[in-house]
């Protein structure tokens, strides 16, 4: 059962940032995790006050703000336009429109779990992320980083460049709104293959393949599928998750092909 003695509503980042410091206080986002734990703590820290509950579309890139709703993600229609659905196809299998409304971006990409969609997703598209101290680095970077209790840093933001990259998600479960047994994102940009793989069942990673000519999307695939590595569990196999990886990593390279090509045509 998780409990806490005081509730805070901090009124700046700087005073959310010297309450987290203390190392029996913590930050919380929608609480649809933190709540299931088995633990005490003196205070929690909300940050709704701050105003960073926005997702805002500028010129070059989309800001999303670290109390924005994963909800907030699957129905935006800004993000959905630019990516071609992939907010939209990687939120709405987690498990239901309840829990979406409560869950944040912030707490999802923070707590870099295993099984996180939102972190497979937002690492092919090779978002940043914004720390109150750290400032602004690599999603890629801050995703490799080992947990621990000691970084008491802050969340403020996400970035997500509009560079003009077309992307694809699919996510393999063994029943609807379950964790995923494989997780996968393929992006495309003019020069390479940004693919990321998560729920391996390890957190999420990505890597990048530069375009050869000759190459088939199934060579693509399998040089792809074998950067990573996989793990066995309840859910599958090592060797499931590796064939799984490749089969899908291999389809929405197809279809990426498939609808440049499209659009080429009808030009």
């Amino acid at each position: 059962m998780f409990q806490a003695r005081d509730y805070v509503r901090p009124s700046t980042l700087e005073e959310a940032y010297q309450l987290c410091q203390k190392r029996r206080n913590v930050v919380i986002g929608g609480m649809m995790w933190l709540k299931m734990e088995n633990a005490s703590k003196q205070s929690i820290i909300d940050l709704s006050a701050l105003g960073l509950d926005q997702i805002e579309e500028k010129e070059e890139e989309f800001q999303i703000g670290c109390m924005a709703t994963l909800r907030m993600l699957e129905t935006h229609e800004g993000l959905n336009r630019e990516f071609d659905g992939i907010f939209r196809e990687c939120t709405r299998h987690i498990v239901g429109v309840q829990f979406r409304n409560g869950a944040t971006v912030g707490g999802s990409v923070y707590g870099r779990f295993g099984f996180s969609d939102i972190l497979t997703c937002l690492l092919a598209l090779d978002a940043e992320v914004e720390l109150y101290k750290g400032g602004r680095m690599k999603l890629s970077e801050f995703a490799a980083k080992p947990l621990s209790v000691n970084d008491r840093d802050i969340l403020v933001r996400l970035y997500v460049k509009k560079d003009g990259r077309r992307a694809s998600y699919h996510t393999m479960r063994q029943t609807k709104t379950d964790f995923p047994v494989l997780a996968v994102c393929v992006a495309e940009t003019k020069e390479s293959w940004q693919v990321s793989v998560g729920a391996r069942p390890q957190r999420a990673k990505a890597v990048e393949l530069k375009k050869e000519e000759g190459i088939s999307a199934a060579e693509l695939a399998a040089k792809a599928a074998g950067c990573f590595t996989y793990g066995t569990n309840l859910r599958a196999t090592a060797d499931y998750r590796a064939y799984l990886a490749e089969v899908i990593i291999r389809r929405l390279m197809e279809k990426q092909m498939e609808n440049r090509a499209s659009q080429e045509e009808s030009r």
